[in-house]
């Protein structure tokens, strides 16, 4: 099984929520919060602000404390994740997509009540917490945990746990 640590942003400006869209090997695309694998060695804060730098151009000086924490199994992939999503409190620059790893292929402020219609195609254990977090913005942390079976797209059964 391959474990995959993963810092998620939640970035909010003047013109809404920060989406960036993602170029999947298979040719489609999805939108999701910033974010990406945390490497080696590396804290899940430190990989987090390089992964919003990289992806979006932008600047992440203060993080909240995790506001959501996603775990996801699936066996049949030969996969673990779990990922830390923390609100950027501090952040600066402007906003340029040049993903070095090819990833991210566009940004965009979304207003927080349409971020579910950007979101809708993406991976279910992604746009449930996010949406909630924006829908409730509740005090603390909640933890998310998922399985996922199957080894395609269209065949994958994800359940909520």
């Amino acid at each position: 099984m391959r474990d995959w640590v993963v810092g998620g942003a939640v970035i909010e400006g003047p013109h809404g929520v920060l989406l960036v869209r993602n170029r999947r090997r298979d040719g489609s695309f999805d939108w999701s919060p910033p974010g990406g694998v945390i490497d080696p060695g590396e804290s899940v804060i430190d990989g987090l602000t390089r992964e919003v730098l990289e992806e979006t151009g932008l600047t992440v000086t203060a993080w909240s404390e995790v506001v959501y924490e996603i775990t996801a199994s699936a066996p049949d992939m030969g996969w673990n994740l779990r990922v830390e999503a923390r609100v950027a409190r501090e952040w600066s620059g402007e906003l340029i997509v040049d993903d070095p790893d090819g990833v991210v292929d566009d940004a965009l402020w979304v207003h927080p009540e349409t971020c579910g219609e950007h979101l809708s195609g993406g991976a279910r254990w992604v746009v449930e917490p996010v949406t909630d977090w924006l829908a409730q913005r509740w005090p603390g942390s909640r933890h998310y945990r998922y399985r996922v079976d199957g080894e395609y797209g269209s065949e994958l059964t994800v359940v909520r746990e």
